[in-house]
């Protein structure tokens, strides 16, 4: 049984009389905690009120089809459930189950409400008026944050997604042209009399063409051009400048000119035409690659971003989770932020839930976005630090002040304009990282030089086996 001397060691209770410590003993009992034991459910009335007295708790929420653990109570005197004191529709608002043996104070709610209205009545209409405002407020709030960023976020993907579909659409319907103008070549061909053995050696040598790698050079590429075009008007051809376009693109020049024009006779041109519209058709083909490769990269991006697929708590490779989020915020990175990649080769594996730590990386980035105007680098750091691994997203922006700094994890705290951010605070952020993985969060600022450093445990307490 629990004794005043076990509550008069509990934080919570300084100040308590020993006359009040006993009637919260008298009216209330002690209940063990034992590992893997369940105390309450997640959405059961919260009847009661459970005050830890030593020992530890893991408290989880049912996410999906899955147990996410939100939190832990873990330290004598944190406190859970007991809502119907102020509120008749209060539920648990996660599950409890026993990590470390211990014990707990547990008293029904209804006797909180009567010792709070008798000790302190006035503070006790205070709670109920707070607890009931607070959360209205603060779900409207999110909610809204939340829709807001989500429309955002759409917004820049659905516009990253549609530049290389439109190019694949235009590429599509260009090719069916190159296909119609390819087979009409081959008519001309036959009709003018190519042989077999000719067109084999004029397909050799179009194999034999290769692009010129990198991007072109606008004026040699013009230079190239016109001396083939000159090449071709003196051979008689008459489409000479759309076909010196086409070839030097493939990376023919005179010398390749003279081989064909050896190959095919007086036939030079409708063979020319042919190897053209070829390549043409390559081209638009290696575009409609290209496009459709990039809207599947975003894809798997996205899909990698949201974890959708994968268990909550997992292993998890930071610098995947890096380049996911990156890939989301494409659209805000550009055209004039510089995003520069220092990262350990050899840091392990974390303990940690990926979904939501990439939301941590999306509140790093786009602060450190805001912060430089749209305007500087921004360096994500990564390194091996003993038993844990640190990520470190830093910028060239103005810096925080020194209050800022002291306030940034504060709840509901904020330096932007309303409709701007991502909805995640930094004290969610901090949330995320210290309560649930057990690491730390700081700031480092001044100006042109801020950094916000994330370190994370690379095996975390209580966390399934892979």
């Amino acid at each position: 049984m629990l004794e005043l001397s076990d509550l008069r060691a509990v934080p919570l209770f300084d100040g308590l009389r020993d006359d009040q410590l006993e009637e919260l003993l008298s009216g209330g009992d002690e209940v063990p905690i034992r590992p893997g034991e369940v105390l309450w459910h997640e959405g059961e009335r919260a009847d009661y009120w459970w005050v830890v007295v030593d020992g530890s708790l893991a408290l989880s929420r049912r996410i999906g089809r899955e147990d996410v653990v939100v939190g832990r109570m873990d330290m004598p005197g944190r406190w859970a459930g007991g809502f119907r004191a102020w509120d008749e529709h209060g539920v648990y608002l996660a599950t409890a189950r026993g990590v470390a043996p211990g014990r707990l104070l547990r008293l029904p709610a209804s006797r909180l409400h009567e010792l709070a209205e008798l000790w302190f009545p006035f503070a006790a209409h205070l709670v109920a008026g707070l607890y009931g405002t607070a959360r209205s407020i603060e779900a409207t709030a999110r909610q809204r944050s939340a829709l807001v960023t989500l429309g955002t976020l759409a917004a820049g993907l659905a516009h990253e997604i549609n530049n290389p579909a439109a190019a694949a659409v235009r590429s599509a319907v260009e090719l069916e042209r190159a296909c119609d103008g390819l087979l009409d070549a081959l008519r001309q061909m036959a009709t003018s009399g190519v042989t077999a053995p000719q067109f084999g050696t004029l397909d050799s040598l179009r194999r034999a063409l290769h692009p010129v790698a990198g991007p072109a050079d606008a004026l040699e590429t013009a230079d190239r051009e016109e001396e083939l075009r000159d090449w071709l008007d003196g051979a008689g051809v008459e489409r000479a400048w759309e076909l010196a376009s086409s070839l030097v693109s493939a990376g023919a020049d005179v010398e390749w000119l003279h081989q064909a024009a050896a190959a095919t006779g007086d036939r030079l041109e409708p063979s020319l035409v042919w190897v053209a519209r070829t390549l043409d058709v390559a081209s638009l083909l290696a575009e409609v690659r290209e496009s459709t490769r990039r809207v599947s990269e975003l894809v798997a991006g996205i899909k990698s971003y949201s974890q959708m697929d994968r268990a909550s708590h997992q292993r998890v490779n930071v610098h995947e989770g890096l380049e996911s989020t990156l890939l989301v915020m494409g659209p805000r990175l550009r055209p004039g932020i510089t995003v520069v990649r220092d990262w350990d080769g050899d840091v392990p594996l974390v303990d940690g839930m990926p979904g939501e730590l990439n939301q941590v990386w999306t509140n790093l980035i786009d602060n450190a976005v805001d912060a430089m105007g749209g305007t500087g680098t921004l360096t994500i750091t990564t390194r091996r630090d003993r038993d844990a691994v640190v990520v470190e997203v830093g910028d060239t922006g103005t810096g925080m002040t020194q209050e800022v700094q002291q306030r940034a994890f504060e709840a509901f705290y904020t330096t932007k304009d309303v409709g701007r951010g991502t909805g995640l605070g930094l004290d969610i952020a901090q949330r995320i990282v210290v309560d649930r993985h057990g690491g730390s969060i700081e700031v480092q600022s001044r100006p042109g030089d801020t950094r916000l450093r994330v370190r994370l445990p690379i095996h975390a307490a209580g966390a399934p086996a892979s």
